[in-house]
């Protein structure tokens, strides 16, 4: 079998798994509204790996549109730890998992549960296995399932679901009905950055790449860091874009990528940044809704587009991959589902 024909397959299709996310969100609104109802004093979002990454940009996304209080957690500290995440008052936990069996946010959940913290919301992809079971509502995004070991296809259509959840909870049906178009958008941004993402991607010259995101777009930022890991062993890290001046610039040489998940409101201090960095020597690449190296032109509000930066960069690691002789399907010392005996 071709390397990396799965990973392939599910990238190139992912705007389908997202068309999917929204139709699943839409049938579950009803059920969602009196968990989102506001009377919650913290809202939790946690997972393990890329869904904890989910976790960063959701909950970021989520008090940014919703004025009320909401942090990430990683699964297995929401287990042990459950007094660093959780405060006296009601809680709503939205816990995700690609497969719904993995085992420190299953067990989080029964915990949680067990202790009466308050409702738990389900995002998976896997409707059969136990975390749909132990929610209040489940999104289940079928569609998103896949073969490989890193997740691409079903991380966007989680997050397009986390999205919607946060913009139902804001109020914001005006940015629910925009997100119709960002299949469309998608598919599109899959066929126009193709290119300059294999250009990137197959240039082993560079050995280390950073990947800069603020507000929502940190915990992007850390998702495709962990792509690059996964599926390429290339040392990658992700920053905060002003924070990455406070140290880790001194890494920056010839062979770095530093690459910047642009936003509209603060997009002038962090093209700044990517400006010293290549001064530094870096090979700067970036991504936004205009005047970038890849541009969306979605013409939607930044709350509704950030699934957005994900197909692109995706792609440049599933290219590096092969470039190296590595099999993006299968990366090294990894399995598709974590079980542990908790």
């Amino acid at each position: 079998m071709t390397q990396g024909i799965h990973t392939q397959q599910e990238i190139w299709s992912q705007p389908a798994a997202w068309q999917d996310a929204l139709a699943v969100h839409r049938r579950s609104q009803a059920a969602l509204a009196p968990l989102l109802a506001g009377q919650h004093m913290q809202t939790v979002f946690t997972g393990c790996g890329s869904t904890y990454y989910l976790a960063l940009a959701a909950a970021a996304l989520f008090q940014e549109q919703t004025g009320r209080s909401a942090r990430a957690v990683p699964a297995g500290e929401l287990l042990l730890n459950p007094a660093t995440a959780l405060t006296a008052d009601k809680t709503l936990l939205v816990a995700v998992s690609r497969s719904g069996a993995t085992s420190e946010t299953v067990r989080a959940v029964e915990q949680f549960r067990q202790q009466a913290r308050g409702p738990v919301i389900a995002l998976t992809n896997y409707g059969d296995q136990p975390l749909a079971g132990l929610a209040d509502a489940a999104l289940v995004i079928a569609a998103g399932q896949e073969e490989s070991v890193a997740q691409t296809r079903s991380f966007a259509s989680l997050y397009v679901a986390a999205t919607a959840l946060a913009l139902q909870a804001a109020g914001r049906s005006d940015l629910l009905g925009a997100m119709a178009q960002i299949p469309a958008r998608g598919a599109a941004l899959l066929e126009q950055g193709a290119a300059p993402a294999r250009a990137l991607g197959e240039n082993l010259a560079l050995d280390r790449f950073y990947f800069l995101g603020s507000g929502a777009r940190y915990g992007l930022a850390c998702e495709v860091n962990l792509k690059m890991k996964e599926m390429t062993l290339t040392h990658s890290e992700p920053f905060h874009f002003l924070e990455f001046r406070h140290g880790p610039q001194s890494m920056v040489n010839g062979q770095t990528a530093v690459v910047g998940l642009l936003s509209a409101a603060s997009a002038s201090h962090e093209r700044q940044v990517l400006a010293e960095m290549a001064a530094l020597g870096a090979t700067v690449f970036d991504l936004a809704e205009e005047g970038a190296r890849v541009t969306f032109a979605s013409g939607l509000p930044e709350a509704a587009r950030g699934v957005l930066y994900l197909p692109v960069l995706q792609m440049m690691a599933y290219y590096r991959a092969l470039a190296k002789g590595l099999d993006p399907d299968r990366p090294n010392n990894l399995t598709a589902v974590i079980k542990l005996a908790l």
